[in-house]
C-alpha cells in the first residue's frame, strides 16, 4: 500500500481517484483551494469521511514520507504545493498519468465521446454491481444510487479485475491508454477542435486489446478508422439497433433483439447511452432479458437532467450541458415535454467559451423557438490565467440579431423578479456546483 498526496482533489477527477485508492486500502492526504474557502464544502466532508486527510493547500501538508504526488491539470506550476514537491524530491504525477497507471493493472473498459460518457460509464458501472460482476469505478459524474452510502459517488471499490473509466479527451492522455474495451459515444466540438478528437479516439480504437463499441449513427465517427468495431445505433443499421422507441415525458422505452426495454431517463441522447452499455454488456456474454430486468432502476447522473420541481403546473430542471451539441440534445429533450422555457445558460471559462463561440450561438438560434427565452449569465471563471476577452454578452448579441428571445443576466438574483413570466426553467452549464443551488432556489421560490 502507498502514502499518497493529491492537490487539487476536490475537482470531479481527481476526488474519484483520491477515494477509489482510499478504499483500495492506501494512505491519502490531499488539498484543495476551494476547501481553504470553504472548510464546510460538502466534497471536503465526504472526502474526511473516507478516511482522507484534507491538509491546507500551502504546501505545509507534504514530506517526504510520500510514495509520490498526483497533481491536478488544474494547479498552476507555480502553486507552493508544486514547489515543496520539487525540493523535497518526491516523484511527482500528474492526474492523467496516474489514471494511465491504474488503468493499466486492470481488465479495464474506457468509456469515451465529448458527450454522454459520464452517464454511459455511470450506468455500466451500475448495471455492473447490479449483475453482482464486483466492477471498478473511476468517473466524473456522481451516480446517484452510488451516494446512497455516503459516497460522493463517482467511484466505486469491487473485488474484480474491472474497471470502468472515463476517457475523457480534454487533456489528449486517452491515447497512451490500452483498455481492453473502448466504447466510443460520438465526437463533436468540446475541448478541442473535431480532427484532433477523431485522431486520439483512432489511438484509442488501435491500443484497444478486445473490441471498440460505437455510435454507427455519428457522422463524425463514422469517418474514424477503427478494425472491426462492434456499432449500435437508432437511426442506421448496426449490430445493436434499437427499434419501437416511445420517448416519453420522463423515460423512453424500445426494443433491442427482441427484448424490451424502459429506460427511467429522457431523450435520445439517454437512449443512446443505454445502448452502448446494452451491446458492450451483451458482448461480454450477458443476457438481455436480464439487462432489460436491471436497466429501470438505473436513476441517473448528478446534474443530467435533474428535476428539482414539476407540480404539474411549473418545472424546474438542472443540468451539465455546456459544449453544443449537450446543449442541443438538452434542448430536444426540454421540448418533447414543455412549451414556453426559459433556458438559463452559465458558459464555463474563457477558452472554450472562445472554442466553441460559434457553435453555441448556431445551437441556441437553431433551437430557440417562438416563447422560448435565453437568459445568459456571465461566464464562470475558475482561476488561472486565460485571457479574459469574450462576454456572454458577445454570444447575446448575435443571438438576439438572428430574432431569437436572449439576454443577458448579470445578477442570477435578477431572474427572481420575474419568476412569473414562465413556468419552466432549464439551468445549466459545467463544472459550477452552485447552479444546482439556484436552480433549486428557483424551485423554492416557486412552490
Amino acid at each position: 500500500m502507498a502514502k499518497i498526496f493529491f492537490s487539487g482533489v476536490g475537482g470531479s477527477g481527481m476526488s474519484a481517484i483520491a477515494c477509489f485508492m482510499a478504499g483500495k486500502g492506501n494512505v491519502i492526504v490531499g488539498s484543495d483551494r476551494s476547501f481553504d474557502r470553504d472548510p464546510d464544502n460538502h466534497i471536503c466532508k465526504v472526502l474526511k469521511e473516507k478516511g482522507v486527510t484534507i491538509v491546507p493547500q500551502d504546501g505545509s501538508g507534504i514530506d517526504t514520507s510520500f510514495d509520490f504526488a498526483v497533481f491536478s491539470t488544474a494547479v498552476e506550476d507555480d502553486q507552493p504545493e508544486v514547489r515543496k514537491a520539487r525540493e523535497t524530491g518526491i516523484p511527482v504525477k500528474t492526474r492523467p498519468e496516474y489514471l494511465r497507471e491504474i488503468i493499466g493493472t486492470y481488465e479495464t473498459i474506457a468509456v469515451g465521446g465529448t458527450s454522454g460518457k459520464s452517464t454511459t460509464a455511470g450506468m455500466l458501472a451500475f448495471l455492473m454491481k447490479q449483475l453482482n460482476m464486483e466492477p471498478n469505478f473511476i468517473g466524473g459524474g456522481r451516480v446517484k444510487q452510488f451516494r446512497e452510502a455516503g459516497a460522493l459517488g463517482n467511484s466505486l471499490v469491487g473485488k474484480s479485475d474491472l474497471l470502468i473509466v472515463e476517457a475523457c479527451e480534454s487533456d489528449g492522455s486517452l491515447i497512451h491508454y490500452q483498455p481492453s474495451f473502448s466504447l466510443i459515444g460520438n465526437l463533436s466540438l468540446d475541448h478541442n477542435p473535431i480532427e484532433e478528437t477523431a485522431a486520439m479516439f483512432e489511438a484509442l480504437g488501435r491500443n484497444t486489446k478486445k473490441k471498440v463499441i460505437m455510435n454507427a449513427d455519428d457522422r463524425n465517427l463514422s469517418r474514424c478508422n477503427f478494425a472491426k468495431p462492434v456499432r449500435f445505433s437508432v437511426d442506421s443499421e448496426s449490430e445493436y439497433r434499437a427499434t419501437n422507441i416511445d420517448y416519453k415525458p420522463f423515460g423512453t422505452t424500445f426494443t433491442l433483439r427482441g427484448a424490451e426495454f424502459h429506460l427511467s431517463l429522457p431523450g435520445k441522447y439517454n437512449l443512446y447511452n443505454a445502448i452502448a452499455c446494452i451491446a458492450l454488456l451483451s458482448e461480454q456474454g450477458v443476457d438481455l432479458k436480464r439487462l432489460a430486468e436491471i436497466i429501470p432502476e438505473f436513476l441517473g447522473i448528478e446534474r443530467r437532467f435533474d428535476v428539482h420541481l414539476n407540480d404539474g403546473a411549473h418545472l424546474v430542471i438542472d443540468d451539465y450541458a455546456h459544449n453544443p451539441h449537450k446543449i442541443e440534445s438538452l434542448m430536444d429533450c426540454a421540448g418533447r415535454i414543455r412549451t414556453k422555457i426559459c433556458y438559463i445558460f452559465q458558459p464555463h471559462g474563457y477558452g472554450p467559451t472562445r472554442l466553441m463561440k460559434e457553435g453555441y450561438v448556431e445551437t441556441f438560434i437553431r433551437n430557440l423557438r417562438e416563447g422560448d427565452h435565453l437568459f445568459l449569465l456571465p461566464v464562470f471563471y475558475a482561476g488561472g490565467t486565460s485571457a479574459k476577452n469574450i462576454s456572454s454578452e458577445d454570444l447575446g448579441r448575435e443571438i438576439q440579431s438572428a430574432g431569437k428571445s436572449a439576454e443577458v443576466l448579470p445578477e442570477r438574483s435578477a431572474l427572481f423578479s420575474r419568476l412569473r413570466e414562465w413556468n419552466t426553467y432549464i439551468v445549466f452549464g459545467a463544472r459550477d456546483e452552485s447552479l444546482s443551488d439556484f436552480a433549486r432556489e428557483i424551485a423554492g421560490r416557486l412552490r
